[in-house]
């Protein structure tokens, strides 16, 4: 007598599975976990930016060369910055007796993944022009997103444009990882969100769990 092939059939309950679950998503212009992503790095670098101008001095933030995704929370996080060394930053350029100027070499995302199984797939079939979408099947599967921000200070005198101090490039980096095994095992590391905020984004799901009376 043959004995049964149970890991095939397994697999195939699994693609059957997979096939019919559907998850709705927004689609803005960038995810929430993008956004934390570039928010934490540029915190990151702000943090570092330090000028010898002595404490009290009124200073004008100019931000004409900065550029990048959320610059507005980036350029913030610096005006805080700058505030927390003991400078008094002003809204009005004549009331400045320094002016800072800062800019951004980077304020974005990376993305990288490795894939272990099937990737999605699109099959043409007969009649010509229909097709079918098989999902993806991962056997394992790593997700990564970084943020990287790159910031730069300069500040001079208000009146003469005489230069008084600079900083070196900061950078700022945080991540976050998506991981999967065996399809129906999911998980995230990273270090965006500190570990006494509670996420709710940790997913372990088990094959029993998605059976009638599981839980």
């Amino acid at each position: 007598m043959r004995k049964p092939c149970i890991l095939p059939a397994l697999l195939l309950s699994a693609v059957l599975v997979a096939g019919c679950t559907t998850a709705r998503s927004t689609a803005p212009a960038r995810t929430a976990s993008e956004q934390l992503l570039i928010s934490a790095a540029a915190d990151r670098a702000a943090s570092q930016l330090s000028l010898s101008i002595p404490k009290g001095t009124r200073v004008f933030v100019d931000t004409r060369y900065f550029q990048g995704y959320d610059d507005g929370y980036a350029i913030a996080a610096i005006r805080t910055q700058m505030l927390k060394s003991g400078l008094m930053v002003v809204d009005d350029r004549p009331q400045a007796e320094a002016v800072v100027m800062v800019s951004s070499g980077a304020l974005s995302t990376d993305q990288k993944s490795l894939l272990i199984g099937l990737p999605q797939l699109t099959v043409p079939y007969i009649p010509v022009g229909n097709s079918v979408t098989v999902p993806e099947i991962a056997l394992f599967k790593q997700a990564e997103e970084k943020g990287v921000a790159k910031f730069v200070a300069t500040g001079y005198d208000a009146k003469t444009g005489k230069l008084l101090a600079t900083t070196d490039p900061r950078y700022g980096f945080a991540h976050n990882t998506n991981h999967t095994v065996l399809l129906f095992f999911s998980w995230a590391t990273g270090d965006v969100v500190p570990p006494g905020v509670d996420q709710k984004s940790l997913s372990f799901q088990t094959l029993t769990s998605m059976l009638p009376g599981g839980s």
